[in-house]
């Protein structure tokens, strides 16, 4: 599994050296030794295209070779196997190879030149894909530290979500799904939610030995009938198993109980890997985004204009399940499944633990958030605050932009209005009855935009009564009653008499080499802490008799005779 942010964080504070650009520069064909392998070489200078290598490229270190290497098979989505690794050669080929991709790539030291040059290469890959597995192995926490760095030294106020989309620039990668390091292959399936003051709240936790149909309909399942309630709005990938668990759900996560909807990240991804056009990508973003059906219809336009088969492709999603303009408000303006992203993090540290310590620190983290939370939004009221933090740093400014709005009263009884933006002369239609205005704003956020303002000013009404009462902060203070009780001694727990769950033996990970110890060694330890072993026969360390040399020597000269 790839690295989160911890991984690069820890990375960080180790302070991983950071390599000088890989490229050094190509050399002209006059000023270049003879080529080792001159059926290789081309008869003209070597020009780097489309980031390619090119046989007498110079690189400064041997481990400037290998960040070069990993960036090109990151950037291309492939991946290569080393099969030579020494202190002056470095020889590769795609593991692909003899499959149909004949990419190798060699590279040697000069030692007169005080640097490494390629010697062999066969052209770029044959087998590129559009975009990368979530498991790459060579998108290592190093490999994401050395790109990164240079972006915070540059501005050290430099946001994470903008760290995020440099990467997804660079490389078209993102970090999916929490896998258990632990002795088991496992997989921890969560869903989280967002409270009336933009804090991530966990939601519900399951364990179980992979993404599979069964696992995501058994959480599904118990999460319908144990956790959520109707009209619930539901925000996922398009994976195939949760796509088959909602099928067989019986109408459970289907509407009116439910509204099933897609991450447009994830959406933007799957049309990439489809058609390869990155040029258009922020295209079909922007057709999710839009808050109001004219604007959807001039994204769609659009990209229908670059190609029938771009919009025949996004036809295929229903448009309730990845626009904001049609999807009747159960995003509340949430496009991705980003907060369980952020879980992911929190949980990093739990992830290698057994499963019983695992739900144990989950328990207590989640006791020290709800307690925590929950004295925060107390402070809050008992501070004479009314609405959340979001209501009260997000209206004052369309408060202030509906003073340049005309309002034109088209029946005041049942509050229908027309609005005009001054100097533009955009108009809009506002219902405040069915909480409605053109814009999509009030719709998707349940927040008066400028329009109402302007409205609730013309006709002198209380704008706070459009205010939905998930920003109120009494409602915040809800979301966190309830409390948990101690564990205690487990001695003193009722008697289970449940089901026994048995490990599979055929899900325990497989480790390579001998595990090392890591605990720190006393005096108690005389059997490790013992002087090294002394041969018998030549009395050097590190070996014993039956492995001696000279044992060795003596027994071949006593075959001879």
């Amino acid at each position: 599994m790839a690295p989160n942010v911890v991984d690069v964080a820890n990375a960080l504070a180790n302070e991983v050296p950071f390599e000088e650009p890989s490229f050094m520069r190509v050399l002209d064909l006059d000023a270049m030794h003879v080529p080792e392998f001159p059926e290789y070489m081309s008869a003209e200078i070597p020009i780097v295209a489309d980031d390619e290598f090119v046989v007498g490229m110079e690189f400064s270190s041997r481990e400037a070779v290998i960040k070069a290497m990993k960036e090109y098979i990151i950037r291309r989505s492939v991946d290569y196997r080393v099969y030579e690794s020494e202190s002056l050669t470095f020889y590769a080929k795609c593991t692909q190879y003899g499959l149909g991709c004949d990419w190798l790539v060699k590279v040697s030291m000069i030692s007169r030149k005080h640097c490494w040059v390629i010697r062999r290469y066969n052209g770029s890959h044959t087998c590129t894909r559009a975009t990368i597995s979530q498991d790459h192995s060579k998108l290592d926490s190093v490999t994401i530290v050395e790109f990164i760095k240079p972006l915070v030294e540059a501005n050290p106020s430099l946001k994470v979500k903008s760290v995020i989309a440099e990467m997804q620039s660079k490389f078209n990668y993102t970090v999916d799904g929490t896998h258990l390091y632990g002795n088991y292959k496992a997989c921890l399936l969560v869903t989280v939610s967002q409270d009336g003051n933009n804090n991530i709240v966990p939601i519900a936790f399951a364990i179980v030995e992979g993404e599979t149909s069964d696992a995501w309909h058994f959480f599904l399942s118990n999460l319908r009938q144990h956790v959520t309630r109707d009209s619930v709005g539901q925000i996922s990938d398009r994976h195939e198993f949760i796509n088959a668990a909602v099928a067989r759900s019986n109408g459970a996560w289907s509407p009116p109980r439910a509204f099933h909807m897609f991450c447009i990240r994830h959406i933007e991804s799957n049309f990439l890997r489809k058609f390869k056009v990155p040029y258009l990508q922020k295209l079909v973003v922007n057709t999710g985004y839009s808050r109001m059906v004219r604007e959807y219809e001039v994204h769609y336009q659009r990209l229908q204009e670059r190609g029938e088969a771009y919009s025949n492709w996004l036809d295929r999603i229903s448009r309730e399940q990845f626009a904001l303009a049609f999807d009747g408000g159960y995003r509340w303006s949430h496009m991705t499944t980003n907060l369980v992203e952020c879980i992911n993090s929190v949980l990093k540290g739990a992830r290698n633990l057994p499963i019983t310590s695992l739900v144990k620190a989950t328990f207590y983290r989640l006791n020290e958030l709800f307690t925590r939370k929950r004295a925060e939004a107390e402070a809050r009221i008992n501070a004479g605050h009314v609405f959340s933090e979001v209501v009260t740093s997000k209206l004052p400014a369309n408060q202030l932009g509906s003073e340049n709005i005309q309002v034109s009263c088209f029946d005041r009884q049942n509050e229908v209005f027309e609005v005009r933006e001054m100097p533009s002369g955009l108009q809009y239609a506002v219902d405040l009855r069915q909480q409605r205005c053109d814009c999509g704003e009030f719709q998707v956020d349940r927040l008066p935009c400028r329009h109402i303002f302007a409205c609730c000013a013309n006709q002198r009404l209380d704008w706070q009564v459009y205010v939905h009462d998930v920003y109120k902060m009494d409602q915040v203070r809800r979301v966190y009653r309830a409390r948990f009780r101690p564990l205690g001694n487990p001695t003193t727990w009722p008697a289970y008499n449940g089901p026994r769950f048995v490990p599979n033996l055929f899900l325990r990970r497989v480790t390579k080499g001998r595990p090392r110890m890591t605990r720190f060694l006393n005096e108690m330890d005389t059997r490790i802490l013992r002087r090294p072993r002394r041969c018998r026969q030549c009395g050097a360390k590190r070996h014993s008799h039956s492995r001696c040399r000279q044992t060795a020597g003596a027994n071949a000269d006593r075959d001879a005779q």
